[in-house]
Order: C-alpha cells, then structure tokens, then sequence
C-alpha cells in the first residue's frame, strides 16, 4: 500500500479552499451583522447588537442565523445544542468575543 502524505494532501486541499474564497466572496447583501455583543458575569455572550440597530437575544439571534439573515455567522452543534459562532477566517478582531459589549 503506498504511503499517504498527508500533508501534502492537507495543502491541496487548503488551497482549493482559499481560491474558492477568492473567486466567490460570500454574499451579505441583505444580512444584518453583528457588531456587538451582551455577556453575562461568567463571561457567556447572551445578545447580540446588529449594524441596524436590533438587539437580538440569544435565541433569536441562533434561529435568524439558522434561516441565513446574519452575515459572518456560523451555527453548530456542540454540548448537545446548537451554538453561534463567528465564521472562522483568520482575523481575530472579528470574533463575536472580541466585539465591543453594548
């Protein structure tokens, strides 16, 4: 059996990844973004702050994420629930935790 390189195989594949983003920027047209965030004492964020204005709880928030009307946000499972998170892209300024509270 020949011998996988793995790495090699990673770099393809990371590559096919950046040009896509390249060539296909994500569409916002019509999304709200989130430009700050609500946490409570432990430091959890609870709300969510829109460019227009909107403060969104955290439910509200997951369920317009779900149906696409945020932009830069990702919704997945994990603690047997599902959880917003920003769309990972490198730049840590945009994180949802390192927004400004409001």
């Amino acid at each position: 059996m020949p011998e996988k390189d793995f790495e090699q195989i990673y770099n393809e594949y990371r590559n096919q990844t950046e040009q896509a983003a390249e060539i296909t920027p994500a569409d916002t047209s019509g999304k709200e973004q989130i430009v700050s965030v609500r946490k409570n004492d432990d430091g959890d964020i609870i709300a969510f702050k829109t460019a227009s204005g909107r403060e969104l709880d955290y439910v509200t928030a997951l369920d317009e994420a779900k149906a696409g009307n945020i932009a830069h946000i990702d919704v997945f499972h994990k603690y047997g629930r599902d959880i917003i998170r920003s769309e990972p892209d490198g730049i840590k300024e945009n994180n949802l935790d390192q927004l400004p509270e409001f």
